[in-house]
């Protein structure tokens, strides 16, 4: 028997709206042999970390357009933490400005990548880091 399919849950918190990204990403994860679980726009933090729990996930992905992605990693975290989540990769893309990447690692984020950010790269960090 092998090993099961590193599974990744896709989320577009807030109100970005844009998605494109979000759904190429999901195409590489696919490719490289992941489960991608998208979970659409318009997500609350609330709701990923529900949805996290619900699927079982090892990895939770955030495609964060709209700038607010201090904010939202801050109280991500935070729900991360009060559910016991830590064994899970929390990895952000989208545009996220260089200054911001030592934020997001201190919050707890543990993969960051800006736009144009290879596929290549994103599916090393998965398949090197995540706990499955």
């Amino acid at each position: 028997m092998g090993q099961r399919k590193i599974r990744v849950l896709l989320a577009k918190p807030g109100l970005d709206g844009h998605d494109r990204g979000a759904k190429v990403v999901a195409h590489a994860m696919k490719e490289a042999g992941m489960e991608v679980i998208y979970t659409g726009l318009h997500q609350t933090v609330k709701s990923i970390v529900n949805q996290a729990l619900q699927e079982d996930v090892d990895v939770i992905g955030l495609s964060i357009m709209s700038g607010a992605h201090i904010p939202i990693c801050t109280k991500l975290a935070g729900l991360i933490r009060e559910q016991d989540l830590e064994d899970k990769l929390l990895l952000v893309g989208g545009v996220i400005p260089n200054r911001d990447i030592p934020v997001l690692k201190k919050i707890g984020v543990n993969g960051v990548f800006p736009g144009g950010a290879l596929f290549e790269e994103i599916v090393s960090f998965i398949k090197e880091n995540a706990r499955n």
